[in-house]
């Protein structure tokens, strides 16, 4: 018998002064029996840093043909199309091509740092792609508040990030990379 997905519930408050964008989100994530707490969390930080109107998460890892998270337009077309991790050159050129900007988050120190060298030349051609990557120890502090019902608030100033919830606060300085 297949694992299932585990079931977390989220209420996340997002306070994104850079874009003047106040909003609670009440969330179900599924984490797949093969994601990491810490992808997860990295997953639920990129929902906050791009919560808008329209943002929802694709089906999961096992889907190809879907990001992490996606937001389209009234007609379908893909406006923002989000990646977390650290997907492969031609997925993020496909991408590219089917959506109006794409994003993508790459965490786990220095594999990320490894997978940009590898990547960064190849993918300088994609003018609607920007690359973040989440420095290690913040994405580890993250999966420290995973738990299946959560309260979080998120602040987002001058570029800097606060997840605040169960008593700790994770600060991030998201690395732009492209």
């Amino acid at each position: 018998m297949a694992v299932k997905a585990t079931i977390f519930k989220v209420e996340l408050q997002v306070n994104d002064i850079d874009r003047n964008y106040y909003q609670g989100h009440a969330l179900t994530l599924a984490q797949h029996p093969s994601e990491t707490e810490e992808r997860l969390m990295v997953r639920l930080l990129a929902f906050a840093l791009n919560a808008g109107e329209g943002l929802s998460f694709g089906r999961g890892i096992s889907t190809d043909d879907e990001p992490d998270l996606w937001s389209r337009d009234l007609t379908g077309v893909i406006d923002l199309w989000i990646d977390v991790g650290q997907p492969d050159e031609q997925r993020i050129r496909k991408a590219c091509g089917r959506s109006g900007e794409v994003r993508i988050y790459c965490f786990s120190g220095r594999s990320a740092e490894i997978w940009w060298k590898k990547n960064a030349v190849a993918l300088e051609r994609c003018g609607n792609l920007r690359v973040f990557e989440i420095p290690a120890e913040a994405s580890q502090q993250l999966a420290a508040l995973a738990s299946r019902n959560m309260q979080l608030q998120c602040l987002v100033q001058d570029g800097a990030v606060q997840v605040m919830g169960e008593g700790a606060t994770v600060e991030i300085e998201p690395v732009v990379l492209k």
